[in-house]
């Protein structure tokens, strides 16, 4: 594995400042469209070369996410190695927005597993091109709030497509990951008359989930819940959730969730629909987020930022004709789009203005 052999990448950055322990990389995948965007996750990830494999997928995964919703900017994306409970703190996350700037507006950074809108605080203290701060600061704040009003919007459409109305009500919805986006999601599920089943790894997150919501059934890890008898699986925690074990295992006929990379392996959109799973592409759906965090660069509008997040409905639903006129997986079909517009829009660069 390499940075070349992974393929396209335009630039990849590792940054270290000893005094404070900050381990981090970079990764712009394309500017074609605008400047790289993507959030910073802060992950202790078991090698380097994990964290580099990682970075790489999540980059390139922006610039399809980027191009899909709409929005003028580029994919990137950036890590932070180590575990953010033992070494974060306001030093280390300032010496990484030192890194951010010395880029000079390439790539912006926002939040991602592990990091909150108080740390993109402390980044932009050294650098402007930072997205996701707080509110009081002049930020969008929590980027997860439309990521999962999107994944919302995203599984209404294949419910519609699927089942022929738009609505989760009287549906059961498997939702494996109880973090800053499945507390959102679980919400919007249940106000809109959705039976929930969920999972999380963190206590803390099914002591919430019993406190909050206490009609959600709680069940013991992933695998009891894919097994179980649910419509709609929602993967909302780290990526490579459709595998070549799970998907067997899975008694949904629909995959939309807010977590990034689902599909561990090409092959996967296959083996989905062989079993007649409509999946609902990953970085359709929880673009939602990102929309958000963009929305911050031309100044912060919560109503304008909801407004593009709900299009997300839109997207999904073209998606997913779209594969099925051209007998295409839906992951192809999104892929397409968002290739065209990458290509068609990215080459008025060479324009001279």
């Amino acid at each position: 594995m390499g940075v070349f052999s992974e393929g396209g990448h335009e630039q990849v950055v590792f940054c270290q400042d000893r005094a404070t322990g900050l381990k981090a990389i970079i990764g712009i995948y394309s500017t074609a469209l605008g400047p790289a965007l993507g959030g910073t996750r802060f992950y202790p990830y078991a090698s380097e070369e994990e964290a580099l494999h990682d970075v790489l997928e999540l980059s390139r995964g922006m610039a399809y996410k980027n191009s899909l919703a709409g929005l003028d900017l580029g994919g990137g994306k950036a890590v932070i190695w180590g575990d953010p409970e033992q070494i974060k703190g306001e030093a280390l996350l300032r010496a990484y927005g030192r890194f951010v700037q010395s880029l000079n507006g390439r790539y912006y950074t926002a939040c991602d597993v592990g990091t909150y809108t108080w740390d993109m605080d402390h980044v932009a203290k050294e650098t402007r091109f930072v997205t996701g701060r707080s509110v009081e600061h002049g930020g969008a704040g929590d980027s997860s709030i439309l990521t999962a009003w999107g994944v919302f919007q995203g599984m209404r459409a294949a419910a519609e497509h699927r089942w022929g109305s738009p609505t989760l009500a009287g549906r059961t919805v498997g939702v494996s990951g109880l973090g800053k986006v499945g507390k959102y999601l679980t919400q919007h599920l249940i106000e809109d008359g959705a039976n929930v089943v969920a999972t999380d790894v963190n206590p803390r997150a099914l002591d919430w989930a019993r406190s909050a919501y206490p009609q959600v059934t709680l069940v013991s890890d992933t695998t009891s819940l894919i097994t179980s008898d649910i419509d709609i699986y929602a993967p909302c925690a780290l990526g490579f959730a459709l595998n070549d074990e799970t998907v067997p295992l899975l008694r949904a006929k629909i995959v939309a969730g807010a977590a990034n990379n689902q599909l561990a392996h090409p092959g996967v959109e296959k083996l989905l629909m062989d079993r007649g799973i409509l999946y609902a592409p990953d970085y359709c759906v929880n673009s939602g987020g990102v929309i958000q965090v963009a929305d911050e660069i031309e100044g912060f509008n919560f109503e304008r930022a909801k407004l593009r997040a709900t299009k997300i409905f839109d997207t999904t639903k073209r998606i997913l004709e779209l594969a099925d006129a051209d007998g295409i997986s839906p992951a192809t079909a999104a892929d397409r789009l968002a290739e065209q517009r990458m290509s068609e829009v990215g080459r008025l660069s060479v324009i001279r203005v």
